[in-house]
């Protein structure tokens, strides 16, 4: 069977985790990706974080699955007609430098252009076309200009970032639409053109509901779904809101049986409105249904720690997986908070190739998250990563060259 994105061929100039998440998310989908890696370095994630030494690290692994590597001195002019070649016979350079660096490559937009028309590159950025565009942004720094630490944590304390990579992993998953997109019109059009998804913009989308919540704010002053209504004050921005859902439906995370010695012995607890009366059967208020401070949507917000309070008595004698399974049971919205050890063990999750183990020639087995999108006609096999380089012969031995010309390459360091 067919990939979707069989015979698309990606000139890979990431590192780190933006564009790595990026491309391989196009490998996962068929694309044929090369990674361009510096001889005797490569992508710096080799050895970050290291915990078997002299090995590629699991940052590095866990982001270039299904894709080849070829090391390429750029610096070099016999390198620099290397890449030339490649960008001829490319459909896509992704790349996520410094801004201004593939410039002062020599490889501008418009060299680009002129060895192939066709191509379309797509950059991740940390800021777009503004005062801050010059800057570098990494993971923290993308999740406060983008909106996310402002809005995340407890009023009583300090900004907080999330341990979900939206800056880096968020904006390559844009970046990954982008170019699927400019395929798409490049089909109608036979040109490439510019794609770029610029961190700050990537976290400002994935939490736009804090802009909604600030455009209300200032028009009335007062939000009541938040926790700090009715007894607090609201400022001129929209405040942190705890474990609050940011919907029109309130939720709250809820200790349940365990959680003096196990971190995680939460569930998060919505109070959806269409459930009510079930919610007060469940945990034994089956007043509130009808009582007049309890009955309405409305009438509950002022209420809300008294009503989370209430029924964390109820989940303080369930397990969360028990409280999960009679809530459901009701069609009570709610969810455990699992561990990192809780996923990894769950079988559902490897049947369905979400945790995939895989075998690496030095490393050995270990598990990575697979393609979180699934295709009925386009199952993802999900491949180790490349060792440095390994695949430059075969590469070049593609581009045309024979096995004299590429060891005179390799014998001049150009590759």
């Amino acid at each position: 069977m067919s990939k979707a994105l069989d015979g698309v061929r990606i000139l890979d100039f990431t590192h780190v985790q933006s564009g790595p998440t990026c491309t391989q998310l196009l490998a996962w989908f068929g694309a044929d990706v090369i990674k361009v890696e510096r001889a005797g370095a490569g992508d710096i994630t080799r050895e970050q974080l290291r915990d078997i030494p002299d090995v590629d690290s699991l940052y590095f692994t866990m982001l270039n699955h299904n894709k080849r590597s070829v090391t390429i001195d750029t610096k070099n002019p016999e390198g620099k007609q290397v890449l030339e070649a490649l960008i001829q016979t490319c459909d896509v350079l992704v790349e996520n430098f410094a801004p201004g660096a593939l410039d002062r490559m020599g490889f501008t937009w418009e060299r680009i252009q002129e060895l192939n028309p066709r191509m379309i590159v797509a950059s991740v950025k940390g800021f777009g076309p503004g005062p801050y565009e010059d800057c570098k942004v990494y993971e923290n720094v993308a999740q406060c200009v983008g909106g996310a630490a402002s809005t995340t944590g407890f009023d009583d304390g300090p900004p907080v970032v999330t341990g979900a990579q939206i800056g880096d992993s968020g904006t390559g998953l844009h970046l990954a639409l982008g170019i699927v997109t400019a395929l798409y019109q490049r089909t109608h059009t036979g040109r490439g053109q510019r794609v770029l998804a610029a961190m700050q913009d990537g976290v400002l989308n994935l939490c736009r509901v804090k802009l909604r919540d600030q455009q209300r704010l200032e028009r009335t002053g007062v939000m009541k779904e938040y926790p700090q209504y009715p007894n607090g004050e609201f400022g001129e921005a929209v405040p942190r809101a705890g474990n609050a859902s940011g919907g029109g439906q309130p939720g709250w995370i809820l200790k349940c049986k365990g959680w003096e010695t196990d971190p995680n012995a939460y569930i998060y607890f919505i109070t959806q409105a269409p459930v009510w009366a079930k919610i007060c059967n469940v945990i034994g208020k089956e007043e509130w249904a009808t009582h007049p401070d309890y009955a309405t949507p409305a009438a509950r917000l002022p209420h809300l720690k008294d009503i989370f309070a209430e029924i964390e008595r109820w989940t303080m004698t369930k397990t969360k997986f028990e409280a999960m399974q009679i809530l459901n049971k009701y069609d009570i919205p709610c969810g455990p908070i699992l561990s990192m050890k809780e996923i990894a063990e769950e079988p559902s999750l490897r049947k369905t190739g979400t945790i995939v183990e895989v075998d690496h020639p030095t490393r050995g087995k270990y598990l990575t998250v697979g393609n979180p999108i699934k295709l009925s006609d386009s199952p993802t096999e999900v491949t180790r990563s490349p060792l440095l380089g390994e695949h430059t012969d075969e590469v070049m031995a593609e581009l045309g060259y024979s096995t004299e010309q590429i060891s005179a390459l390799r014998t001049a360091g150009a590759i």
